[in-house]
């Protein structure tokens, strides 16, 4: 199985329209039944070995533990509730309108009542999830290509997060922006205006040096792997970047280091290859923030003092 097969957003814009809104459903039912933790870090979603998990919600005796997982092998959605009730239902052939009835229909009758604002949020229209007959494109191949992309990449973010011994998200998948990330904090706090958007102001309360994939929109119609700072130091921008295909782009008033992911799938080391991206561009940030980058790193996840230094020596 290709490693990185090639996924042009043109060949599956429809599919990945409709898709997408279905995650936000679901993502926001993740959303209005987890607790809430910094950053946003209860919100996205993490792979499974068959598609994707919203991971237990609800519970303390509010409303039923439960999971909604997407089946992208059967092409199903399936809920799970704790007491070993099930429900699952096909994913093919539905528009936005029917996934979200049917899966309103599912949860209620396993006693799972969600509110949730049902619109879409920062997508090209604004319809109502319910009333969404116009994105109804499900294509079996692509989405689940989409999943095996998804699912190496977690695992190559995963890799380059070891390295970093400070404060780090999860590597996961957010909903919302259909993108993957990985996050490393310096620990300083940012000051952030409070007329700034609730979700801004929860993401960027501290100094960040991010990384991730995203699989492209109409603004840049191509999947990259990229990493920014923020608050963007000044300068960033002229800070060399690793390797040579690798670029700063201008990005809603700021810059994000971009890496194709088409000039990586075919090169003989992809894998290396991305990771001397991700660290270039972390190495970026971290210096015109002042950050210690060696007080602050874990080699292979490795912090026992001892092994640390047998594996310095080595190199």
């Amino acid at each position: 199985m290709e490693l990185f097969p090639a996924m042009p957003l043109a060949e599956w814009t429809e599919a990945k329209e409709t898709f997408h809104r279905f995650a936000q459903i679901v993502g926001k039912i993740r959303l209005a039944s987890s607790n809430r933790r910094n950053h946003w870090w209860q919100v996205p979603f993490h792979p499974t070995g068959r598609g994707l998990t919203t991971r237990p919600m609800g519970g303390l005796g509010e409303q039923p533990l439960f999971c909604i997982d997407f089946d992208l092998i059967r092409h199903r959605l399936v809920v799970d509730v704790f007491d070993g009730r099930s429900a699952e239902f096909s994913l093919i052939g539905r528009s936005v309108a029917s996934f979200h009835d049917r899966l309103f229909e599912t949860l209620a009758g396993l006693g799972i009542r969600p509110e949730i604002r049902a619109v879409p949020f920062d997508m090209s229209d604004d319809t109502p999830f319910a009333e969404d007959t116009l994105h109804a494109r499900y294509d079996p191949m692509l989405i689940n290509r989409y999943w095996r992309i998804l699912s190496q990449v977690v695992q190559l973010l995963d890799r380059f997060a070891a390295d970093f011994a400070g404060k780090t998200s999860p590597v996961h998948h957010f909903w919302h922006t259909f993108d993957i990330a990985v996050t490393r904090f310096t620990g300083r706090v940012v000051k952030i205006s409070p007329e700034a958007d609730p979700v801004t102001r929860e993401a960027y309360s501290w100094e960040v040096i991010s990384s991730g994939f995203w699989f492209g929109d109409k603004e840049r119609p191509w999947p990259a792997f990229y990493s920014y700072t923020a608050p963007e130091p000044e300068g960033l921008e002229r800070e060399p970047l690793r390797p040579l295909q690798a670029e700063w782009i201008p990005a809603r008033g700021s810059h994000l280091a971009v890496l194709r992911y088409d000039d990586v799938r075919t090169m003989e080391d992809p894998v290396g290859t991305v990771l001397e991206f991700l660290d270039s561009a972390y190495q970026a940030g971290a210096r015109l923030t002042g950050l210690d980058t060696e007080a602050l790193a874990s080699p292979g996840g490795v912090t026992d003092p001892v092994l640390k230094a047998e594996l310095k020596a080595r190199v």
